[in-house]
């Protein structure tokens, strides 16, 4: 793009003219039901929640000062990658300021451009920018189809020293499942290391919330290196990449988004530890969050809208994350227009975020919505897929 004021001018008017352009809105919105926050538990206004964050602020302050390898790290930061490491049943926990610094963190310290790099088609913006900035071969195979993955790592070249397999547990934006067993073994079979980003299934998918690792019955050897957020089920902010004490040692000295950026405040790792006390205490909203999926499911099934749920998505295994695919993007936008006429926000998703031709509304649920709310959104939507 020519430096200048026209070339801008012009580039921002064709992404408005292919309905492309993105816009912010103020937040909050107390006049809209918000459909489509990634707080899956409803953590973020907890109260213990809240009280852990004040109080740690009025302790510490509100920020680190510094890098975690300087006089960043300090106590609540210690005492969460311990419990972060026990919920994980890792040996250890590394706390990085944003999930999209631990993907690129975590995938550009293992990596180098003798490396090859199999990742899945649709995985998160973090994973897919992590592999471009190593340098190394990239290859990314049809969305969890892991014998394709297979045969991309039986192709590598025998002078490959590292090999990584790479996948989302929940992909964001159609709530599906990778095949994490088949995965795993693959990985094994082929000495690759296995990197998934759990980060839209801790808190909320496993028999106790720990995520696709759990929900298929994978250990610690089948996943070695495991990503997760604080921003999304435990409502705060941040991430962490759990695995062997070597691993997270190996990360502290050469994964640059962890040396070279200032830690997380202490407040906010003060309130990542009581979020994660309340989410396995409170058993109950995980419980709630998915049968309120369940039920936007069935609802819309009923009024003969199936089809307009992801195809990707399977019925048998349900996230807070249910799309509503429209496919053209001017009727994406259209349709969260007019939600958002009849009182609920329901962001439209369109390329490149998501492939071409599959803009959508992406829905998602929370532990404070009621039965109600969720029945006023599927008639408000079916009145609007109808016009």
């Amino acid at each position: 793009m020519q430096r200048d004021a026209a070339a801008l001018k012009a580039a921002l008017a064709d992404l408005e003219q292919r309905n492309l352009k993105r816009t912010r809105r103020l937040m909050p919105r107390d006049d809209l039901i918000n459909f489509c926050s990634n707080d899956y538990l409803g953590l973020s206004s907890h109260p213990e929640v809240v009280r852990a964050f004040a109080a740690a602020a009025a302790r510490f302050g509100v920020g680190s000062g510094a890098s975690h390898l300087v006089t960043g790290h300090g106590i609540e930061h210690e005492a969460l990658e311990a419990e972060l490491a026990a919920f994980t049943g890792r040996q250890r926990a590394l706390v990085f300021s944003t999930g999209y610094m631990a993907n690129m963190g975590v995938i550009g310290a293992i990596a180098d451009q003798r490396s090859l790099l199999v990742a899945d088609k649709l995985n998160h913006a973090s994973l897919i920018d992590g592999c471009r900035v190593t340098g190394s071969d990239v290859r990314r195979y049809r969305h969890t189809d892991f014998g394709h993955a297979a045969e991309l790592l039986s192709a590598a070249d025998a002078a490959t020293d590292t090999r990584l397999l790479i996948t989302d547990g929940v992909f964001s934006m159609d709530g599906d499942l990778a095949p994490l067993a088949d995965l795993a073994r693959i990985a094994r079979e082929s000495n690759a290391w296995l990197i998934v980003d759990d980060a839209h299934a801790l808190g909320v998918v496993g028999a106790t919330g720990r995520g696709t690792c759990e929900h298929f019955g994978l250990g610690a050897d089948d996943v070695p290196v495991l990503v997760g957020t604080f921003g999304k089920a435990l409502g705060t902010f941040g991430a962490f990449v759990a695995g062997d004490a070597d691993l997270i040692e190996f990360l502290m000295q050469k994964s640059r988004t962890y040396i070279y950026t200032t830690a997380l405040p202490p407040a906010v790792a003060a309130a990542t530890r009581a979020a994660l006390v309340v989410s396995q205490r409170e058993t109950w909203r995980r419980e709630k969050v998915l049968a309120l999926a369940q039920r936007f499911r069935d609802g819309l099934t009923a009024r003969g809208l199936a089809a307009r749920l992801s195809p990707l998505s399977s019925p048998g295994t349900i996230t807070p994350i249910q799309p509503v695919i429209l496919g053209d993007e001017a009727r994406a936008l259209a349709a969260s227009k007019a939600l958002e006429m009849q009182g609920f926000l329901v962001t439209a998703i369109r390329p490149p975020t998501v492939p071409a031709g599959t803009a959508r509304l992406r829905v998602t649920f929370s532990a404070t919505h009621e039965e109600s709310q969720v029945d006023a959104l599927i008639g408000a939507l079916a009145q609007v897929l109808a016009a």
